[in-house]
């Protein structure tokens, strides 16, 4: 009766493996497709398919060839593929990006190589009618 309740141990354990990041680590080769909910760190090399609804951190000696799908993803090595994020990609000066890259947004460290085209699709923010007003008498009056 007054025993310790398993519902919350069991939501405890939930949140435990949900916060876990996935490591490939350096000197590791996997080849095959990878899919996961939670964060990975990549130090190894990856050739396949990566997808996750977490954040993907690719380490200097990490190289990713194929497609990777997440939602943000900071990149420290090498990527040659097509890059798919529904948030931020980050390039820190040591990245190497080759290929087809679809992004939220983009920072990139100087320093960093970008070789790839890039589609960016942000928020498209909508004219206000009184602006859009303002604009055409603008246009009507340079003419």
């Amino acid at each position: 009766m007054f025993s310790p309740d398993k519902k919350k141990q069991n939501k405890l354990s939930i949140m435990e493996t949900s916060t876990q990041q996935n490591i490939i680590a350096q000197g590791t080769k996997i080849v095959g497709d990878i899919a996961s909910q939670g964060p990975f760190r990549i130090d190894g090399t990856v050739e396949g398919n990566v997808k996750t609804s977490g954040k993907i951190v690719v380490g200097k000696s990490g190289f990713i060839k194929g497609t990777l799908q997440g939602e943000n993803a900071d990149f420290e090595g090498k990527f040659s593929g097509k890059l798919i994020l529904s948030g931020t990609l980050s390039l820190k000066s040591t990245a190497h990006i080759e290929g087809e890259v679809h992004i939220t947004k983009l920072a990139v460290e100087p320093g960093a190589t970008f070789n790839a085209t890039c589609s960016m699709k942000g928020t498209v923010k909508s004219l206000s009618s009184e602006s859009a007003k303002s604009e055409q008498a603008a246009q009507a009056q340079a003419k």
